[in-house]
């Protein structure tokens, strides 16, 4: 992994983190049908869904966050139920986005999330708390089956979720999942973006100094090869770092989470209004 930097950033961060924030905590949906705009994380199993919620969560409060619960240590997912996650703005309401967290991608058939359960998630079929069963797809039957979604049960933007330091290893099983989901995703119209997580690990000059995110040239190569190999956009790919062993909230962490976060409700916004 290298270590070599340009001398200026290849994507200009804002000087200060309080116009993402307000417009973060200002945000409702123009489109009247719709009380909240739903973000649905995916990826491979342990590629930082839930601690993307939880960073989230913690720049938003302004202090450490864990209520996705996520682990560290196993190579499958830990997330096994269809977890809708709304973040708290003060003791009266909630922000007008809302997360939700999915099981994995796994690279063996009867592991991980199935690509159709997911497909049915987009289009509002699931039911808040249905448990995946990697082995078998959803049906109609199931009780976990939402037979006439609205749009708010819909998603409305879809980020897949990929860590930076072992992206070069991801299975040939889980991207053909991924590119399955895109498609589908494409077909009906939802937007996409990606964000590329554990930053740090796969940079080292990043793990010194996280301000070197957008002038590492090993990240720059990442988000280009990720960009080829999912048809997606450089500019719709974001490096982002969680909150994991700090114990503090940090302002350059915030920026790049931040970042992240705004596009993520441009693009949902965008899809919403056209509904």
């Amino acid at each position: 992994m290298g270590g070599a930097l340009f001398s200026q950033p290849w994507r200009p961060m804002l000087k200060n983190n309080k116009e993402n924030l307000d417009f973060a905590k200002s945000y409702q949906p123009r489109n009247n049908e719709a009380t909240h705009l739903r973000i649905l994380l995916h990826g491979p199993a342990g590629a930082g869904k839930s601690s993307f919620i939880n960073s989230v969560e913690s720049v938003l409060q302004g202090r450490i966050a864990s209520r996705a619960l996520s682990d560290a240590t196993s190579g499958s997912s830990f997330t096994r139920k269809y977890t809708t996650y709304k973040l708290r703005k003060d003791p009266e309401g909630f922000y007008s986005f809302i997360f939700n967290d999915i099981m994995g991608f796994e690279k063996k058939t009867n592991n991980g999330v199935h690509v159709e359960d997911v497909k049915l998630a987009l289009r509002g079929h699931v039911k808040e708390h249905y448990e995946f069963i990697p082995a078998r797809q959803m049906t109609e039957d199931d009780m976990g089956y939402h037979s006439c979604p609205t749009l708010d049960d819909k998603v409305h933007v879809l980020v897949s979720v990929i860590p930076a330091d072992s992206f070069s290893i991801l299975s040939d099983e889980v991207v053909k999942k991924m590119k399955d989901l895109r498609r589908a995703a494409s077909d009906m119209g939802i937007p996409q973006l990606a964000i590329l997580t554990k930053v740090d690990k796969a940079c080292p000059k990043v793990q010194q100094d996280i301000k070197n995110v957008y002038k590492s040239k090993y990240l720059k190569q990442q988000v280009d090869e990720f960009s080829m190999l999912l048809g997606m956009p450089p500019n719709c790919i974001f490096l982002v770092k969680n909150y994991e062993s700090e114990i503090n909230t940090n302002d350059d962490i915030d920026a790049l989470i931040l970042c992240a976060l705004r596009q993520m409700i441009s693009f949902g916004e965008d899809f919403l209004y056209n509904q």
